[in-house]
C-alpha cells in the first residue's frame, strides 16, 4: 500500500490549507501536519511555505506532489477505488511526446477527442526520446509517441506503429536556394538548419552534413523542439527548417513558404506509440491513437 503521508500531502497541495486538508482526509489538523512533517524531513526538503494566512508548494514540493498525485491516481485505479459507473474517459490523459517537435501531430486528434469525451485532462509533456523512456517506465505518463527507433527497444513497453512520415526541408519563399533548381548538400550546407533537441534522427544527420563540408555544425544549428519556433525563425531568416510532407498541405504554408525537393538527406519517419506492458491502456489514449491513425493513414484502431 502507498505511504498515507502521499494522500496527506496531496491534499494539502490540492486545498492549500491544513485545516481543509484534514476535513477531507477525516483526521485532525495536527495529525495531518505531524504527518507533513515527518514526510519533509525523510525527504530532507520542505513541500510547503507556510505562513499565519496561507499555505503554499514550494519547487520541489510542486514536482513532488504532482508525481504523488499521479501513484495515488495509479494506484486507486488498479485497486477497484474507482467508481465503476464513472465515465472512462474521465480524468486526466498523461501523453508525452519525444521529440516535442512532433506537436503539431496530435493538435487536431487532442481537439476531436475532447469535443467527443468532455471530461478529458490533458497533460503533455515534450522532450527527447531518453525523457521518454524514464517518464514511462516511472508511470508518470500514460503513452509516449515517438520513433519506432527510440522506442521500441525497451522490453518493458509494448510499441506499434501509428504512422509513416516524410520529412521534407523548407524555407521562405523568396528563399535563395529556391532559384538554384535541384539542391545538393553543397549549397545546404551555406545555411543554418533548424532541428528538435532529440538526438535522433534529425540531429545527427544535420550535423553530419556539416562536418563533411569542413564546417562546425555547432556554429550553423538552431535547437528547439517548438514547431511555431521553427516557422518564424524560418519566415524571417536564411534557415532551412524540417516539416512533414502532410504540413505541406496546411493554407498557411503556400502562403509564406516552400519546399526543398529532391535533396535526399532525410529518410522516411517510422511514428509509434508506447504504453508499459503490465498497466491497462486507458480509453482516451487508445482513442486518441485511433484519431491519429485517422489523420494520418485514414485507419482507425
Amino acid at each position: 500500500m502507498l505511504d498515507s503521508r502521499l494522500k496527506h500531502a496531496v491534499s494539502v497541495g490540492k486545498l492549500s490549507s491544513f485545516s481543509r486538508a484534514a476535513e477531507a482526509c477525516g483526521l485532525s489538523q495536527s495529525a495531518v501536519s505531524k504527518s507533513v512533517a515527518d514526510l519533509e524531513r525523510q525527504l530532507g526538503y520542505l513541500l510547503f511555505h507556510r505562513t499565519s494566512r496561507s499555505v503554499m508548494m514550494t519547487e520541489e514540493g510542486r514536482e513532488f506532489i504532482d508525481r504523488a498525485a499521479r501513484l495515488l491516481a495509479d494506484s486507486a485505479e488498479l485497486l477497484g477505488g474507482v467508481d465503476q459507473n464513472a465515465n472512462p474517459y474521465a480524468g486526466p490523459l498523461r501523453v508525452g511526446l519525444f521529440p516535442g517537435s512532433l506537436d503539431g501531430l496530435l493538435t487536431d486528434p487532442l481537439i476531436r477527442l475532447l469535443r467527443r469525451h468532455t471530461d478529458v485532462r490533458f497533460e503533455i509533456v515534450v522532450g527527447d526520446s531518453e525523457r521518454g523512456t524514464r517518464l514511462l517506465s516511472r508511470g508518470d505518463i500514460d503513452i509516449a509517441f515517438g520513433l519506432e527507433a527510440a522506442l521500441s527497444i525497451w522490453p518493458e513497453f509494448k510499441c506499434e506503429r501509428v504512422a509513416t512520415i516524410e520529412i521534407v526541408p523548407f524555407v521562405r519563399l523568396g528563399h535563395p536556394l529556391l532559384s538554384q533548381g535541384p539542391v545538393g548538400r553543397d549549397a545546404l550546407v551555406e545555411y543554418p538548419f533548424i532541428v528538435p533537441s532529440s538526438s535522433e534522427p534529425y540531429t545527427s544527420i544535420i550535423e553530419q552534413l556539416y562536418e563533411d563540408a569542413g564546417q562546425r555544425p555547432g556554429s550553423k544549428i538552431h535547437v528547439t523542439d517548438q514547431f511555431s519556433h521553427v516557422r518564424q525563425i524560418v519566415a524571417s531568416s536564411q534557415a532551412i527548417g524540417m516539416i512533414a510532407r502532410q504540413f505541406t498541405a496546411k493554407p498557411w504554408f503556400d502562403q509564406g513558404f516552400a519546399t526543398l525537393e529532391d535533396t535526399e538527406i532525410l529518410d522516411p519517419l517510422t511514428l509509434c506509440y508506447a504504453v508499459r506492458k503490465r498497466w491497462p491502456v486507458k480509453p482516451a489514449a487508445r482513442a486518441l491513437v485511433g484519431y491519429i491513425r485517422q489523420d494520418w493513414t485514414g485507419q482507425s484502431g
